[in-house]
């Protein structure tokens, strides 16, 4: 036991150490918080590297360019789902969507987390950070889009919807929400005609028009993350706050949103820290979305759970050799596909290959004009592709470099036996190593037919809004496209 005198002086120590730090730091309670970083995260609806920085032409996007500049992006990070409530699950507990069971897009089962699976807001809450997801505006006090697949409480999962709402000197972690270019689009002033639309679409005047409008909504992102950034400069915070940028998932089109192609992963990120990030670094690293809450979680200086993720300040990781990805059923689309890559190669499999690529999903037929242009222009006999055939293969490989767009699929190829072979056990070992709860089958604790007949009534009621029959031919729906997107067919 320490004697009275010893005790006493401990008992004085931290005042000591106190005033020293405060001397330090200049001499008040709020600076010694300051000290710690502000995260922000500026998370985009539905976006694919269509941006200048990237490569992309005619799109203008000055201020996601500058915050590259003035930062590290990374050209090859991947969604582990293409649709927004299953990914989002995802980063924001740094687990499996599959994992956690909020694979489902609006799962009807929500679970509830279990003491072993933290997330990034708790965590971050627990280290004193004010923690609020909003749009990035004093004058938009409203909490913003979170769509999580899981049991929590908004008003508890964040402290506020605005770092503003903090208290003085506390550090803060900002969730901010910018939906473009989620659909449904801006429209378009302007042409982009050195913008390349994918080969794997059809050639026609709706797909331009419809891809104009995607790079339009691209652009009014853009506006927004400029007014982010000058608002943290104008705040003078900027230089003690980490920025992470990224889409939620991939473009919202056609083998895009909803789909394990790279259109439906692949995402911007860029990572900016003054003095902390080297800026203007290219990172080709493998980079997955799981990754964003350890990087900002060993910023912060807050012990890191064990997470599938890798930490990507660590510039002594190589990155990931592998990334896997998950859909399930979206909406009126049930479906179970698993998917790995490597820097190489894509492996994809379906566990539903009896229906099509183009199995009915309302949304998409409500949402992606392109959707019905291939369907036209196939039944015309005048545009074909592997993707509008009645069945799936049960596995899909795409060599990436020589086949970026994954238009030909080497499954049966004798060449590539080995490659598949491997990436097929690893997709099943994922599956066994991470619980993939998607092999149990949703109809055990959910209402299927109720669930199907819910999303009917919506699709039924949003086409007659449109003065559509809802069940109008493909034909009579493509003008119906046309005359919205004001462009006419050739064949007029």
């Amino acid at each position: 036991m320490f004697a009275p005198t010893v005790m006493k002086n401990l008992c004085f120590l931290p005042f000591v150490f106190l005033a020293l730090l405060l001397s330090i730091t200049g001499g008040s309670p709020e600076s010694v918080a300051d000290e710690k970083p502000n995260v922000v995260w500026i998370i985009s609806d539905d976006l694919c590297p269509e941006l200048g920085c990237y490569g992309y032409p005619d799109v203008q996007t000055p201020n996601i360019d500058r915050l590259a500049s003035e930062g590290t992006r990374y050209t090859r990070a991947f969604a582990t789902a293409p649709v927004c409530s299953a990914s989002r699950t995802a980063f924001q507990t740094g687990q499996y969507q599959t994992t956690v069971g909020g694979h489902h897009h609006d799962t009807r089962d929500y679970p509830v987390l279990t003491e072993d699976t933290p997330t990034v807001t708790g965590l971050m809450q627990d280290a004193g950070y004010f923690v609020c997801n909003g749009r990035g505006k004093k004058s938009e006090l409203k909490l913003a889009k979170s769509h999580l697949n899981f049991v929590y409480d908004p008003r508890t999962f964040f402290d506020g919807v605005d770092w503003s709402q903090r208290a003085e000197g506390q550090p803060f972690f900002a969730q901010v929400q910018i939906k473009e270019p989620h659909r449904e689009f801006v429209q378009s002033t302007r042409s982009y005609p050195n913008a390349p639309i994918p080969p794997n679409y059809p050639d026609h005047a709706v797909t331009r028009a419809d891809w104009a409008n995607y790079l339009a909504s691209i652009e009014v992102l853009d506006q927004k993350v400029g007014d982010i950034l000058s608002r943290l400069d104008e705040e003078g915070v900027a230089d003690n706050t980490i920025v992470i940028f990224f889409g939620d998932h991939g473009r919202p089109h056609v083998r895009g949103k909803q789909w394990l192609y790279d259109g439906g992963l692949h995402v911007p990120l860029i990572i900016r820290w003054p003095g902390k990030v080297e800026a203007g670094v290219v990172d080709d690293r493998l980079a997955s979305l799981l990754d964003v809450m350890p990087t900002t979680l060993t910023a912060a200086e807050v012990p890191v759970p064990q997470l599938p993720g890798l930490n990507l300040l660590d510039r002594e990781s190589t990155g990931h050799e592998r990334l896997f990805a998950a859909r399930d059923r979206c909406g009126d689309a049930p479906d179970r596909i698993r998917s790995v890559r490597t820097s190489d190669f894509k492996y994809i499999r379906n566990f539903h290959p009896d229906r099509p690529y183009m199995q009915l999903s309302s949304y998409k037929k409500l949402m992606y004009p392109m959707e019905t242009v291939m369907k036209v222009l196939h039944a015309r006999g005048v545009w074909d592709s592997p993707f509008m055939a009645t069945t799936r293969p049960k596995e899909e490989l795409y060599d990436l470099k020589a086949d970026p767009f994954e238009m030909h699929n080497l499954a049966d190829s004798p060449e590539y036996a080995e490659r598949l072979n491997e990436l097929r056990n690893a997709v099943d070992s994922w599956v066994e190593e991470t619980g993939d709860k998607g092999r149990i089958d949703e109809s055990e604790t959910v209402d299927m037919e109720a669930l199907m007949a819910e999303k009917r009534k919506w699709y039924a009621r949003t086409m007659e809004k449109r003065g559509l029959d809802p069940d109008t031919s493909d034909e009579e729906y493509l003008k119906w496209w046309e005359e919205q997107l004001g462009v006419r067919s050739a064949d007029q």
